[in-house]
């Protein structure tokens, strides 16, 4: 036996857009046995495994496109307003499951558009939240995942800026300076959601405590690709697994103190799965 010490971290886990959606699909599921839902529910495989159990059909939009008379969920990502329109054409009942906070950057978005503004937006290419910002512009922002795909000689004199709500504030706040630093008018909007940006400093905090730190999370979650990095910039002892079967005993020695979080997709439930695994080392 290792004899490790493991602490989760109590403040890792869903945050508030994830618990609604899913508490509400769980709601639909117990009542009605199924319930479809457009991509994947939240970017952790674990967890949509456990409700494609109790009857969650995952969805793409081309399957969407023909479906008729069914209701669909809309998970926390939000969608654009082609989807809304699909399924009024088709009969569909949509149960909007949209973050609050995604929803008002899409207005917000929707409204600098109508304005006739130059909009650009910092945030993952292809990504469900993007894929919603990009919808209300009719697909004419410029999405960026970082500024050297940009060539700031083509950029317009005066734009508008809009990030992701689980990018990195720090980083954000780089490219605006750095955009500013070229002669470029920014009209930046900080549309970053607090529930994770504040997850940095507390993380870093977390981290520095513990011998070594197990950071679990879907690969597909953005958000977690970043507070990974913070946990591992501030611990190098930093392991990344998306479940129970990529912990490795060699990591470990005898007595080490270990801390277990995650990012905003991660339930609880499978924190305290790596827990129990690594307490019978």
């Amino acid at each position: 036996m290792l004899n490790l010490s493991v602490h989760i971290d109590q403040q890792s886990g869903f945050c508030f857009g994830v618990v609604y959606a899913i508490e509400m699909a769980e709601g639909i599921l117990d009542e009605q046995g199924y319930l479809y839902c457009l991509g994947d529910i939240v970017h952790n495989d674990e967890e949509v495994n456990r409700l494609t159990k109790k009857g969650l059909k995952i969805i793409e939009h081309e399957e969407f496109n023909h479906l008729q008379g069914e209701k669909v969920m809309i998970r926390a990502h939000g969608e654009p307003p082609s989807t809304y329109q699909t399924a009024l054409k088709n009969n569909i009942t949509l149960i909007d499951a949209s973050c609050p906070v995604v929803l008002k950057l899409q207005n917000r978005v929707k409204n600098s558009y109508d304005k006739s503004e130059h909009i650009y937006i910092y945030g993952k290419h292809g990504h469900a939240e993007v894929k919603g910002l990009l919808g209300q512009t009719g697909n004419n922002a410029v999405v960026f995942q970082d500024i050297s795909e940009l060539d700031i000689s083509t950029i317009p004199k005066s734009i508008t800026l809009y990030s992701q709500t689980t990018k990195s504030t720090d980083k954000f706040y780089e490219i605006y300076q750095m955009l500013q630093d070229n002669g470029i008018v920014v009209n930046a909007h900080d549309t970053i959601c607090r529930q994770v940006s504040n997850r940095d400093k507390e993380l870093r905090e977390f981290a520095s405590r513990y011998d070594k730190i197990i950071f679990v999370s879907g690969t597909k979650s953005s958000n977690g690709k970043v507070l990974y990095q913070v946990c591992k910039n501030t611990n190098p002892y930093t392991h990344f697994v998306s479940n129970v079967d990529q912990l490795d005993k060699n990591w470990f020695g005898p007595d080490e103190s270990i801390g277990i979080c995650g990012a905003t997709s991660t339930p609880m439930w499978l924190m305290e799965a790596v827990k129990e695994k690594l307490l019978a080392y």
